[in-house]
């Protein structure tokens, strides 16, 4: 029998000698008088406490003892003496490990070493853990592990709960930053009859009652635009988006993503609305524009500087500093260019896809401080509005931070007969992948709107640091164990 199986027997026959002594190891409900941080701010001696938590340390002095009980908030000092319990609930705590749950009765007093501890008269156990917690002076250093096992993760690694409670504040943040705005908080559909508003691989699914294929969103935007049509001048969607594509330190299949549209703007506008938002929470929660990124052993990397104005620059214009006369090549001398500068390319790429695979890697991998990339070629973003002086090209932003996209803006695309023939184009001979009933929105009106989106899992790992996507999301989907 090895060792982690020897443990769980041990911990699954005390849970049973519980049983057998009349306790419940899984307790019931347990009133409280207030949570960890609660209890020690309005500490005084003397007072009546009820308390709850997981046993996180215990100091073994004989018939008296010192344990830990941890919640979300913190940790709490308690004394257990056989005499003060009584003989059947001593009987009890006993049969207790690292890692269970129990409630606690009890008067406040400080110890002679000034820590402010709970004097237990009653115990209550409330679950009895089967397996032990990793050891908390070494944490959860398993990469592996700590993906697929998060509640350990949460427990071991406090630097990880921390990242992912400014997670949930500036999700919230964001939420508070538009709403104050005047944009309305909306709901789309997530099973969608036709994929649109990207160019990405779908999950498929069937519903059996309408007897009809339906596919995971890739993007809510046509649903959003048609609430434009619809009259709603200000709208947003925090929503999750699924994409049937690669895994990677930046990519995870189902992903979080903002999307908002504001009637009447333009992508200028939309840009400023950002920069002023992820400045804005930056502050709020972060509590600094100076954003450090560091290495698994804590060596800097490098500084992101969050400092308005942030940089903007056409497309075109990145390209040629990258690569000079990149666009005075013709399109056979810019692929042999790419062999000379060891970027691949294959045969299939039309030559917008090739200046764009360069783009992405001369421009966007090597720029860490914000830039709004303006002005990208028509064939990469066919929803948006092209520029009336110079029709190769869309009016768009691409908002670059930490050697990524962050953020896309356009001044949406609102011609119906413009937007079918691009969606035609785009779509080739799949036409059956076009959304008519988009389209007939828009043919209803739609005004003229400024649109953006934010990759929220990127926006996280820019502001806290992380490397990898899987350190931002709860539950990062993970090939199958062998």
């Amino acid at each position: 029998m090895d060792e982690t199986h020897a443990l769980f027997e041990t911990r699954r026959l005390k849970m049973l000698a519980l049983r057998e002594k009349g306790a419940d190891p899984y307790g019931q409900r347990f009133e409280t008088t207030g949570n960890v941080a609660e209890l020690r701010d309005r500490f005084a001696e003397g007072r009546c406490e009820r308390l709850a938590g997981r046993i996180t340390a215990h100091r073994d002095m004989g018939k008296s003892h010192f344990l830990d009980l941890s919640d979300s908030t913190g940790r709490f000092q308690v004394f257990i003496h056989a005499k003060e319990v009584g003989p059947e609930a001593y009987e009890l705590f006993k049969l207790l490990d690292m890692g269970d749950f129990m409630g606690v009765e009890g008067e406040t007093f400080i110890t002679k070493t000034g820590e402010p501890t709970l004097r237990v008269k009653n115990l209550t156990v409330l679950s009895k853990s089967l397996r032990p917690l990793p050891d908390k002076w070494h944490g959860l250093s398993d990469v592996e592990t700590r993906y697929r096992q998060r509640y350990l993760d949460l427990l071991a690694n406090p630097e990880s709960k921390a990242v992912f409670k400014q997670r949930i504040a500036i999700v919230r943040e964001i939420r508070r930053f538009l709403e104050d705005r005047g944009f309305l908080e909306v709901e789309t559909p997530m099973m969608q009859p036709i994929a649109g508003g990207a160019a990405a691989a779908p999950f498929k699914t069937h519903h059996n009652a309408l007897n009809m294929d339906l596919y995971l969103r890739i993007a809510p935007e046509l649903y959003l635009k048609r609430l434009l049509v619809g009259g709603f001048e200000k709208v947003f969607e925090l929503n999750r988006n699924f994409r049937n594509e690669g895994v990677s330190r930046r990519h995870n299949p189902e992903f979080t993503m903002l999307e908002a549209y504001w009637a009447y703007a333009d992508f200028e506008q939309m840009a400023e609305l950002v920069e002023e938002m992820v400045t804005h929470v930056a502050q709020k929660v972060i509590g600094t524009l100076q954003i450090d990124h560091k290495d698994a052993e804590g060596n800097l990397i490098r500084t992101i500087d969050l400092s308005r104005p942030w940089k903007r620059a056409s497309y075109r214009e990145l390209v040629d500093q990258a690569v000079p006369g990149w666009f005075a090549l013709t399109p056979e001398e810019r692929r042999e260019k790419c062999k000379e500068l060891h970027i691949e390319i294959s045969p299939e790429m039309a030559d917008f896809e090739v200046t764009q695979h360069v783009f992405e890697k001369r421009v966007e991998e090597k720029s860490f401080n914000p830039c709004f990339v303006t002005h990208c070629p028509k064939e990469l973003v066919p929803l948006a509005k092209q520029n009336v002086a110079d029709p190769s090209v869309v009016d768009v932003y691409e908002l670059i931070i930490n050697g990524q996209e962050i953020s896309p803006g356009y001044s949406e695309l609102n011609d119906p007969i413009v937007q079918r023939q691009r969606l035609e184009d785009q779509a080739g001979e799949e036409k059956q992948n076009i959304d008519d009933d988009f389209l007939t929105a828009l043919e209803h009106g739609m005004p003229p709107a400024g649109g953006i989106g934010i990759g929220i899992d990127r926006l996280v790992m820019m502001l806290t640091g992380a490397e990898s996507i899987r350190d931002v999301v709860l539950f990062p989907h993970m090939k199958a164990r062998a």
